[in-house]
Order: C-alpha cells, then structure tokens, then sequence
C-alpha cells in the first residue's frame, strides 16, 4: 500500500455513464474515486483496466440503465436539460 495525497474534485459526467461506473464500483467492491483511479491509470499506460468477466458486467450495467454510449461518443457529449 502506498500513500498519496488526494484532491476532491468536482466532475461531471453523463447520468447513466455514472450509474455504470457506480454500480460498477459496488460490484468490484470499491470506491467509486478507486475504481476512476485504477481506470485511469490504466489508460495512462494504454493497458487494459478490466478483465473479460468485468466486461461482461459493464455490459450488464448498460444495459440496465441505458448506457448506450461508447468511445465514439468521447468529446462529442453536450450539456442538456435534467430527463433529456
């Protein structure tokens, strides 16, 4: 384990992206601000964050709560209205 120090952020993101990452995170039993982490320190390093069976549950989790984006959609994502 080794110890750093933390900022706390405010970040916004897509409302069902971030149902997934949550809903992601319990299953995997971590913190949400672990899970974006290790996510991204995996994609600093252009490595793989999840093995085949996460996959399969992050494509449960969309499915569940509508998550119909994918990397196409990175930068192409605008604000709107709260049920839009």
């Amino acid at each position: 384990m080794i110890t750093r120090q933390r900022t706390q952020t405010g970040v916004r993101l897509e409302s069902s992206l971030l149902k997934v990452l949550k809903g992601l995170a319990e299953y995997k039993d971590l913190s949400l601000s672990d899970l974006l982490e290790g996510i991204l320190l995996h994609a600093l390093e252009n490595k793989p964050a999840f093995a085949d069976d996460t996959l399969a549950a992050i494509a449960q989790l969309k499915r569940i709560y509508g998550c119909d984006l994918d990397s196409t959609h990175a930068h192409r994502i605008a604000d709107g209205q709260a049920g839009s």
